[in-house]
């Protein structure tokens, strides 16, 4: 932030709103800064994730599982329906995992044809670390946003999202 209080933002709206008078560019002030605050977060994750040697894509599939509960197993289309992926995506992303011993396969109870798949011991241990460490480095970039202003941040993505996703 300038001592005006413009930030980088501002004067991108400022220099379109001179350029191009006849169009509303005020989805600038909110759009861009949403795209700019993922790109933070996106740096930010990929910090987390490089201090504990996991990629993205395996933390979201370890902590699908972790976040099912014991015993910390779904099914591969459980897991693609959480992650957004395809099934042939899965299939290698499941291999991949499994060659690091953080998940395995098992056979589904109640199905002959289906399969589980478990996070190991060693793969909670990673995930629940790679989450500690996440949740703190979050919480240094929401530090310096008052409470009551995350909270009402949250309440108007959680509008816009729903509207997108819906």
């Amino acid at each position: 932030m300038t001592a005006r209080g413009q930030d980088e933002v501002d004067r991108i709206v400022d220099a379109w709103q001179r350029e191009r008078p006849d169009l509303d560019v005020a989805p600038l002030h909110v759009l861009s800064r949403i795209s700019r605050v993922a790109r933070r977060l996106d740096q930010t994750r990929g910090t987390a994730f490089a201090r504990h040697d996991v990629e993205g894509w395996e933390f979201d599939v370890l902590s699908a599982l972790r976040r099912a509960g014991t015993p910390y197993e779904l099914s591969p289309g459980a897991l693609v329906q959480q992650t957004l992926v395809t099934s042939g995506t899965m299939t290698n992303r499941v291999d991949r995992l499994e060659k690091r011993g953080l998940v395995r396969r098992r056979p589904a109870p109640n199905d002959r044809r289906g399969v589980l798949v478990e996070l190991t011991d060693e793969g909670r241990d990673l995930v629940d670390a790679v989450m500690a460490d996440l949740l703190a480095r979050e919480q240094e970039l929401l530090s310096h946003l008052p409470t009551r202003d995350r909270e009402r941040l949250a309440v108007g993505l959680r509008t816009l999202l729903g509207e997108l996703e819906g």
